[in-house]
């Protein structure tokens, strides 16, 4: 048997009453309980010598019997996983405790080896965890929890909200927390006599209380993990990935990375206007060239997607800076596809805005459509959605405006602080 000094023990926490998915342990993937699936992952982790579940709910351990697994019963009156710990300890005995949650059956092995590790190697290391890098888009997402890092790589501190700021756009790089903790046995005997503190009750992260007792907590990065289960829709994602299929996410106006726009009826009333030249004369709105600018500064991107193709129109583009566009389109399906791929995004994650049945196919394409207010009956009822302003108005503006808010940018349309972190790149 190992000596106490390197013992490491996996402790899993399970409570059936999760406010946002109940019965959470016990939802069914690919035939076997949630619960079962971390269990076994976690028992191919080559350094722990104990793995057990911690819960408080008779059900979860039935289930656990039921597959041959070991489990502690413990109070209900825990107010989280840590605390929960902190009770098995009294019947584990081991010198490393890691937290491994019971809503992550895509938990990789390697990582939880990786962390214990790290811990015995570093015996200045009182408590550890895992963290790996994301983008902008995942970053502003509140269900996402995120870690900021010293020079020494410790964590300076856990959020739901956007850590850091970025004052500037594009100068800040994120770092998602992954909820996998090691615990040395000193640590677990003081954290259920620490008091909860403010940041910890606002925050609802647990391993805030011990930063603000003044422990550091090491963080070791790890390659991008799969989703853990905190909602239904995580719950259908981990479905279809351990089932192999392919899993679509429900579009949604927050994680929008794309807006591919018609020009005429659109951006503009629709009407074609020749001076004596012969030259085509166009009315665009100002403040659908606000729009742009807007997503454009705030990481969302816009494409213009025209049947038709002049002088007026590629002007129009050139003075608003948008690169992603073309002109001269007659199937719009692929040419949206083909602007999806060159700026890098998903269907989920791409908008369209047109006024005609020209339009249909790229709707198809897209994971969300919005029909101008003017648009005929039936590409409105094809849409997902009927703007209230009609083409060359604002439309292209409504929409950008609906997405920024979406997406907890408002202030940059309803301060003048916000405003003027990207003034200097606007134009009408």
């Amino acid at each position: 048997m190992a000596s106490y000094e390197h013992r490491v023990a996996i402790v899993i926490p399970a409570r059936y009453g999760s406010t946002r998915l109940p019965g959470k342990p016990l939802a069914d993937i690919a035939g076997k309980p949630m619960i079962q699936h971390v269990y076994e992952r976690a028992g191919q982790v080559a350094n722990a010598h104990v793995v057990v579940v911690a819960t408080d709910d008779e059900r979860v351990a039935k289930a656990v019997r039921d597959f041959g697994g070991e489990y502690v019963m413990t109070s209900p009156d825990h107010p989280s996983g840590t605390d929960r710990l902190s009770e098995v300890m009294q019947s584990i005995d081991a010198d490393i405790y890691i937290n491994l949650q019971g809503d992550e059956p895509l938990v990789r092995p390697e990582d939880i080896e990786k962390l214990a590790v790290g811990m015995l190697a570093d015996t200045s290391a009182n408590i550890g965890t895992l963290y790996h890098s994301i983008g902008a888009d995942e970053a502003a997402d509140p269900n996402t929890v995120k870690v900021v890092l010293s020079n020494t790589g410790n964590a300076l501190y856990f959020s739901r909200s956007l850590i850091p700021h970025p004052r500037e756009s594009g100068l800040a790089t994120y770092f998602k927390h992954v909820g996998v903790y090691a615990y040395r046995k000193k640590v677990l005997a003081d954290y259920a006599l620490l008091p909860q503190p403010m940041i910890e009750n606002a925050e609802k992260l647990e391993q805030l209380r011990l930063l603000a007792a003044g422990y550091c907590i090491r963080a070791f990065e790890v390659d991008p993990t799969g989703p853990g289960v905190d909602t239904l829709k995580n719950l259908e994602h981990v479905r279809a990935i351990i089932s192999g299929q392919e899993f679509t996410p429900t579009p949604r106006l927050s994680n929008v990375r794309l807006v591919i726009t018609d020009v005429d009826g659109v951006l503009t009333d629709g009407g074609i206007f020749y001076d004596a030249n012969g030259e085509c004369v166009k009315r665009f709105h100002v403040r659908d060239g606000m729009g742009m600018r807007l997503l454009e500064e705030n990481g969302v991107r816009v494409a213009v997607l025209s049947g038709r193709d002049s002088p007026t129109l590629r002007k129009r583009v050139d003075d608003l800076g948008i690169t992603l566009c073309q002109f001269g389109v007659k199937d719009k399906l692929t040419a949206c596809r083909q602007l999806m791929a060159e700026a890098g995004v998903e269907k989920a994650e791409t908008v369209c805005i047109g006024d005609d049945c020209i339009d249909l196919p790229a709707f198809a394409a897209c994971g969300l459509s919005f029909a101008v207010a003017d648009a005929p009956s039936y590409v409105r009822r094809a849409a997902n959605f009927t703007l209230h302003s009609t083409g060359g108005s604002g439309a292209f503006r409504e929409v950008a405006d609906a997405i920024l808010f979406a997406q907890g940018k408002e202030e940059v349309l309803s301060t003048s602080a916000g405003y003027a972190l990207v003034m200097a790149k606007m134009a009408q």
